[in-house]
């Protein structure tokens, strides 16, 4: 298994990334922006993405984007395909993705928004903190691909300002410290952030 930086020799997985990502989202219900192939060839082919790859076989992915001239990197589309789960090969996704954008964008801020435990472990190992939305970029074209998904309502009812996912934020300029996410406490705030949002949805 081998996770590499991705170049235009690896635009025949597009399709593949997408579907993946599609039905990852479908499972999960909330939290993954869906991408068209387009979208991505034009990452993998700028070297602005890593791939997970098992001989010739697709097994993950995840790319960069750059906000407002390059003063916020996201690391965006983390997915790994059901057959490789399980491996921890996410995490070398992540570290690889990140230690590429500090590698090419070392004084960009990297953030992130997630509704996953994991994700949200894997971060704060790299030093990301918790942040409100209002820490993020302000950029429209990144809160426009939260578009497709089924919890967007519940950002534009919050003028942007919050949602299901978790605000994450590594800032090179601030010394970092490492640490871990309790899972009953990420489970309790997800639970009353459901409790607040969703069920007006269903009033």
């Amino acid at each position: 298994m081998k996770v590499v930086i991705a170049d235009h020799t690896h635009s025949k997985y597009a399709e593949i990334i997408c579907e993946t990502i599609d039905n990852a989202a479908k499972i999960r219900g909330t939290g993954i922006a869906k991408r068209k192939p387009e979208y991505i060839v034009t990452k993998l082919e700028n070297g602005n993405a890593v791939i997970a790859l098992d001989g010739h076989k697709f097994a993950g992915f995840c790319y960069i984007e750059l906000w407002e001239h390059g003063e916020f990197v996201a690391n965006s589309g983390l997915i790994v395909h059901p057959n490789y789960r399980g491996l921890g090969l996410a995490k070398k996704i992540k570290e690889t993705i990140f230690n590429l954008s500090r590698s090419k964008f070392p004084n960009a801020k990297v953030f992130s928004i997630t509704t996953g435990l994991a994700v949200i472990n894997m971060n704060s190992n790299l030093g990301y903190k918790p942040v409100t939305f209002s820490e993020l970029t302000e950029d429209q074209s990144f809160w426009k691909g939260c578009k497709t998904c089924i919890n967007y309502d519940i950002l534009q009812r919050t003028q942007q300002k919050m949602c299901l996912c978790t605000g994450m934020l590594y800032d090179p300029s601030t010394k970092s410290s490492r640490s871990k996410v309790k899972k009953k406490v990420f489970q309790r705030l997800k639970k009353i952030k459901e409790t607040i949002y969703l069920k007006k949805n269903n009033k």
